[in-house]
């Protein structure tokens, strides 16, 4: 791609916040593909969307297979298709998000994409709706169909984008997702508007913690100077 470095953005709660819609059309999704109703989810922080539905699945009892998953996730994104307005409506970018990533795509030679546990065609959804997805490229990107494990995406971005780690910073917003960049070299900014707070990102091995995305001077200046 020609890129001398990468910025790998993490979605839900890094950049929107879908307000319970997700989970909603989540629940569609599954009942759609196990003819069960979702009465429990499993854990979603920082885990691929292949993990979600597999263990959600085991939860109720049920033992699925990669085709089950790929069913589920076409029927998930058909959903978030089919609800973009009500995702626009109930959900939203969250603060800074949008000059952020006008800030970065401002950095010479910097290209930026996504590494998320949403399935590719909902990442792209989300994304759009908010009007967050034109400065990211999506083929260098890696996303919950791609592998199970989050430190498996991380290599795969950094493969796909042809940057190495130390030409990598990643953001997120889980310990879980700080930690699969740390597991490949790759320097993490943290942004505290997940669920989880700032010790717990310190923690997992975040360099740098940010209450939001507000502060523009402040990322791009650690952006700029994020090469070794």
């Amino acid at each position: 791609m020609g890129f001398s470095r990468v910025v790998l953005w993490d979605i839900d709660h890094t950049l929107i916040d879908t307000r319970g819609v997700g989970r909603e059309l989540s629940a569609m999704a599954f009942e759609q593909v196990t003819g069960r109703v979702m009465e429990r989810q499993a854990e979603i922080d920082g885990i691929t969307e292949a993990v979600i539905f597999r263990e959600t699945a085991k939860l109720h009892g049920l033992r699925t297979d990669r085709r089950d998953f790929e069913r589920f996730a076409r029927a998930l994104a058909e959903a978030h298709a089919l609800r973009v307005a009500e995702l626009r409506e109930r959900g939203h970018a969250l603060e800074g998000a949008a000059a952020a990533l006008d800030a970065v795509a401002s950095l010479p030679g910097t290209g930026q994409t996504v590494v998320s546990g949403n399935v590719r065609a909902v990442a792209e959804v989300k994304l759009r709706t908010f009007g967050l997805d034109r400065h990211i490229h999506w083929a260098c990107g890696a996303y919950g169909e791609d592998a199970d494990e989050r430190p498996a995406l991380v290599r795969l971005a950094l493969e796909r984008s042809g940057v190495t780690a130390t030409d990598a910073i990643l953001l997120d917003d889980t310990p879980a997702g700080v930690r699969a960049g740390v597991a490949n070299g790759v320097r993490v900014v943290a942004v505290a508007t997940g669920r989880s707070d700032r010790t717990a990102l310190r923690a997992a091995g975040a360099e740098v913690v940010l209450p939001d995305l507000v502060d523009i001077d402040l990322l791009t200046t650690m952006l700029a100077d994020s090469r070794p």
